[in-house]
This record gives C-alpha cells, structure tokens and sequence, in this order.
C-alpha cells in the first residue's frame, strides 16, 4: 500500500538525488506508469487510495522533482527544464520508456516530454490541465493564490482550491484529507517560499498566451487520456476540451460536480478508466 511504501533515493549523473517511491505490480508486459504532481505537490500530496487502486495492475512511481521535497538540487523555473529533471531521473532508474500520468503543473511536464523525447512515453494521461500557450491558464486566479500561497495548507485551503464548493464534493473532499494524513512515519518534507516561487514561475510562463505553442501539439501523438472536473477554479476546465481538440489521438472525459481535485473525488472511478485506458 502506498501508505507503507519506503522512501527511496537514485543519483543522477547531474549528481542530483532524486526522491521516489514505486508500489504495485512490476515488471513485463507493460512499462511503469511516473506519477507528475502538481504545484507544491510532493510524494505525500497523491491519494494513497488512487495510487493503491493504479497500482493493482500497474508499476506505479512517484517522484519528487530536483529541489522538492527530498530530492536535492535546484528547483525548476520553466516546464522545459521540469521536463529535462524527470527525463533525468528516469535515465537514472533506467527506464526507457513510461506511461506518464501528469496532474496540473504536471500534466505540462507530461506534454513537454512527449515533445522533447517521444520515445520515453508510451502513454500519457493529463489530469486537470492546460496546452502551453492557451487561454486564461497565465497564472492562478487571485483567489486560488491565497489558498495555496500560503507557508502550510490547512482543511479550509484544500477544500476551497481542489474541490467543488457544493456538499457532496466537499463531504469527498474531508474524505481525501483524511487519507493524505494516513502516513505518519517518513512523510515528505513540506515546499518552502523558495521552491513555490520557483515553481510558479513555471506555471506563469507556460500560460503566456501563443497560438503558435498550441500547435505544437499536433507532434504529439501518443495515444492521451484527457480528464478534468467541471467545475475547476484553477485550470479552466474548458482546458480539458481544447486539449482534447489538439491533440491528433485524445480522449477527453468530464467528472461530474467536481474541481481540480476531482481524480482524488472520483478516485475508484478515474483509476478504472486510467487502467482501461492504459491496457
């Protein structure tokens, strides 16, 4: 379970440490499916109970980036790099090839990858993002910085930002928090000012507005599993249907009453249709 999976730690040849943890089944036919988080997110930030319904049927890996959590080094400050960092710890596993499941920030790592050395991906799901260049993703709206702006996230912040503001969401949204503090031994290091700022930076850039980045996609033809929520506050979720349009081999599907968090509200479901997607 991913709860009890161990802290790992591989060297690159950059000298880079990079943390990770890896749970499931391994090996043959199918290569390991990397896990890409989110802004601020770390080893602790994914849904113990997502990785665990993934991992039923799949090598699943998950990963702090360079200067997050517990790997060393300098945080990235472009999505280029964020992209070069990963393909670094993956020749440094020795893995030549994933399925890449990349969640916001990460689902531009994810894409970015895919352009810059196609071979490394065989398949790629993009959870609760946006194309390079598209409209209304340059930066977080005023709001949503507030809540995941701040030193140390409580309840209220992860609620607000991540899941829809009805009932129902919210009850599921209690229901996540309660999984995410199940570890309590070995638990990542928390994203300092520093790193945040740094990654923000990234997520800024990326949103600049430029048709000409959105072409881009068209090279890009590994078969992709688009998902998003309705009703998400950080990345509009019209986002999901653009991507879907982009790219040459999409599928795009739409979570009901959910926000940016939807694949941890709607975890039994979205892993099932990850792990049909995936075989």
């Amino acid at each position: 379970m991913y709860v009890d999976a161990p802290n790992q730690v591989i060297e690159a040849a950059s000298g880079v440490r990079y943390a990770y943890r890896r749970t499931g089944a391994a090996g043959p036919p199918s290569p390991p499916l990397l896990l890409l988080q989110h802004y601020r997110g770390t080893l602790d930030g994914w849904d113990p109970a997502l990785i665990d319904a993934l991992a039923a049927e799949r090598d699943v890996i998950t990963l702090d980036n360079a200067g997050v959590g517990l790997s060393t080094g300098q945080a990235c400050r472009t999505v280029r790099d964020l992209a070069r960092d990963t393909l670094a710890f993956m020749d440094a596993l020795g893995l030549r090839q994933a399925d890449v499941l990349g969640y916001s920030m990460g689902g531009f790592t994810a894409q970015e990858m895919a352009l810059l050395r196609p071979s490394a991906v065989r398949r790629l799901v993009l959870a609760a993002t946006a194309p390079r260049g598209g409209p209304g993703i340059e930066g977080y709206p005023e709001d949503i910085v507030a809540h995941t702006g701040v030193d140390r996230l409580n309840i209220q912040d992860y609620l607000y930002a991540f899941f829809n503001h009805t009932e129902t969401s919210q009850r599921s949204g209690l229901g996540f928090v309660g999984r995410y503090i199940e570890r309590e031994e070995d638990r990542d290091l928390p994203v300092p000012a520093g790193v945040r700022a740094a990654q923000y930076e990234a997520v800024v850039e990326w949103g600049v507005p430029d048709p000409a980045a959105l072409e881009r996609l068209s090279a890009v033809t590994h078969p992709t599993f688009v998902a998003g929520g309705d009703n998400d506050r950080v990345i509009p979720s019209s986002a999901a249907h653009l991507l879907g349009g982009l790219l040459p081999r999409a599928r795009v599907k739409v979570y009901p009453d959910s926000g940016h968090g939807f694949l941890f509200q709607h975890h039994e479901e979205f892993a099932r249709d990850v792990r049909d997607f995936l075989r």
